[in-house]
C-alpha cells in the first residue's frame, strides 16, 4: 500500500474542502481530482492507499483513493483522475511546507487517523482557525 500528498489550494479550512467536493460530486460524479501525471506506483496505492490533502499549511485530512484512470482536461489534453471516496477522514494535523503536485507518502510517514469522538473532545473541540494559528505558533 501506498498513499499520496497534495496540497489543497484555495480552500482555506476543511470546510471549505468539503463543501467544494459536494458540488463538484454533485456537478460531474463520480468525485475525482484531476492531476498532470500518472503515478507510475498506481497498483500500489489502489492498494487501499489515501490522498492526504495539506489544507492551510498543514496535513489534516485523508481520502481513500478508489480507482486512478486517464482523463482529460477541459481542453482535450490528457490527464490523471484520481476517483476519491466523499469521506474526508481527520489525521493528526502536522505542518507541512509547500511544494508542487502531489508526493508518495509511505504508510509508516502517514499520520493516524483522529477519531470522531477526540475530534470533538479537547484541542480538537477548538475552532479549526484557532487550532491553526496554534499550531503555527509551535503551541500545539
Amino acid at each position: 500500500m501506498l498513499h499520496l500528498i497534495k496540497l489543497s489550494v484555495g480552500p482555506k479550512d476543511v470546510g471549505q474542502l468539503r463543501d467544494i467536493q459536494a458540488r463538484r460530486a454533485v456537478a460531474e460524479p463520480p468525485l475525482r481530482h484531476q492531476t498532470r501525471t500518472m503515478p507510475k506506483r498506481a497498483a500500489e496505492i489502489l492498494a487501499g492507499g489515501s490522498i492526504y490533502w495539506v489544507v492551510a499549511g498543514f496535513l489534516q485530512v485523508r481520502q481513500r483513493i478508489l480507482d486512478i484512470r486517464e482523463e482529460a482536461w477541459d481542453d482535450g489534453s490528457p490527464c490523471t483522475g484520481l476517483v476519491l471516496d466523499p469521506e474526508l477522514v481527520p489525521v493528526a494535523a502536522r505542518p507541512v511546507k509547500p511544494f508542487q503536485g502531489w508526493r508518495y507518502l509511505e504508510p509508516e510517514a502517514a499520520p493516524p487517523d483522529v477519531s470522531a469522538a477526540a475530534a470533538t473532545e479537547g484541542v480538537e473541540a477548538l475552532p479549526a482557525r484557532l487550532r491553526q494559528e496554534l499550531r503555527a505558533l509551535g503551541l500545539l
